[in-house]
């Protein structure tokens, strides 16, 4: 057999016909195997239609394979655009969130302070109220535990349910500044930050009344207060004024490694003057001591992490000031606001600095770290007197100003007391 015209392979249009037939099997339609010549220019499916015997059954089957040819190429373009279009979106979310509000890079798929993978405002917010409820029912677990069995077991669970509420509060207020960064104006997050920040105070005064039960067997001035964090709500209050003075001397117990700067151990506003008295670190300054807002630069180190003992005294006439720590003269100067008395009918407050009369708190300036027996004189004590202080001698005297004590003191916003004894820091 040959093709009518030059150019044209018989076998080509026999396999193609064959091919036809088999398809037209597969659709239950009865096969002819037709072996023919085609014309170079007709086309070749016409060609097949017209010569076969079941015609209309084989056009119908090649229009179908045509349209499903057509079909899965259709089906194919969709898919290759909807890839094309997820695959931009992922792009854009991981460019989104690789970068924080403030325009620094973070790790993509980097953990958020709650050790979760980081997820939005609701969740996490979500994830936080569930957190405090499980809390509270350890914490009335404890109080049941505390009332059933001895102080002494009841303490250490005490102790450990402690920090583990210190350190949520630490990553509670970290996520929550976190979400304010990067919507400020969303005013219920804001609110919602003041539940969980209402809900955390509740918890520390529970935990107080909890140590209630130990107080008639603990000294009064047995006790630490403990900033754990940077904030301006958190702050202890001496409940009485400062007498007028014209010397003073003031010591306490301090243990911090906050850095750069421990804040402001303590801060005493009158009206008119809000740096009336502070001792006060921050930045990369030294530690200062203000009086009627002069300073003077003093040369304490005790960032470290350690307890140390730290006294400053200072007389108004010339403005003479000495700085000790762990019963050592550090420093001394001259000319700190020189023949000022330190004025009455002010408010004095550990743990921040006022810029106003109680009140103007920055949390940049907070102390963070434990304090522990403050004392306040109004005259200047000696080098023995401040040595016996340091040392824990049976010799060392109260503050006939100011006593440590529990009950001169209000405490808020979650700072929390816990047993102190300053001999046994020593040993």
């Amino acid at each position: 057999m040959r093709a009518t015209k030059s150019g044209i392979s018989w076998r080509l249009s026999l396999l193609f016909i064959l091919f036809l037939g088999s398809s037209s099997q597969n659709f239950g339609g009865q096969t002819q195997f037709i072996c023919t010549s085609v014309p170079k220019d007709m086309d070749i499916c016409a060609a097949t239609v017209q010569n076969s015997v079941p015609g209309e059954d084989l056009k119908t089957t090649v229009m179908q394979l045509r349209e499903t040819v057509l079909q899965q190429k259709e089906t194919i373009m969709n898919q290759k655009e909807t890839i094309r279009e997820l695959t931009s979106k992922l792009a854009r979310c991981e460019s989104q969130s690789g970068t924080d509000a403030g325009g620094r890079r973070k790790e993509f798929g980097s953990k958020n302070t709650m050790g979760d993978v980081s997820r939005g405002p609701a969740d996490t917010l979500a994830q936080l109220s569930q957190t405090l409820q499980s809390l509270k029912q350890r914490l009335e677990n404890l109080e049941q535990y505390s009332r059933s069995n001895s102080t002494v077991q009841a303490n250490s669970l005490k102790d450990l349910l402690q920090s583990k509420i210190d350190d949520l509060e630490k990553q509670v207020l970290s996520r929550v500044n976190s979400i304010e960064e990067g919507k400020p104006g969303l005013r219920n997050e804001t609110e919602q930050r003041g539940r969980v920040e209402s809900t955390l105070t509740s918890l520390h005064h529970r935990i107080t009344d909890l140590e209630k039960g130990q107080r008639e067997s603990r000294p009064l001035d047995k006790f630490q207060l403990t900033f754990p964090l940077r904030t301006n709500y958190m702050y202890a209050k001496v409940k009485k004024s400062l007498p007028e003075m014209y010397a003073l001397t003031v010591c306490m117990w301090l243990k911090s490694n906050a850095s750069p700067g421990v804040g402001t151990p303590f801060s005493y506003a009158v009206p008119g003057q809000a740096n009336e008295l502070v001792l006060i670190e921050w930045g990369n300054n030294p530690m200062e001591i203000l009086i009627n807002d002069k300073v003077a630069k003093l040369p304490f180190l005790i960032n470290d992490g350690k307890w140390h003992h730290i006294c400053v005294t200072w007389t108004t006439r010339d403005g003479v000031w000495e700085a000790f720590q762990d019963g050592v003269m550090r420093g001394s100067g001259e000319n700190l606001a020189p023949y000022h008395p330190i004025k009455p009918h002010g408010l004095l407050i550990l743990g921040q600095e006022q810029d106003m009369l109680g009140g103007g708190f920055d949390a940049t300036q907070a102390f963070v770290g434990d304090l522990a027996n403050f004392h306040i004189w109004d005259r200047k004590l000696s080098i023995g007197e401040i040595y016996n202080l340091a040392t824990c001698s049976s010799k060392a005297q109260v503050g006939n100003v100011f006593s440590w004590l529990e009950t001169s003191l209000d405490i808020y916003g979650g700072a929390s007391k816990w047993t102190f004894e300053a001999c046994r820091q020593l040993n």
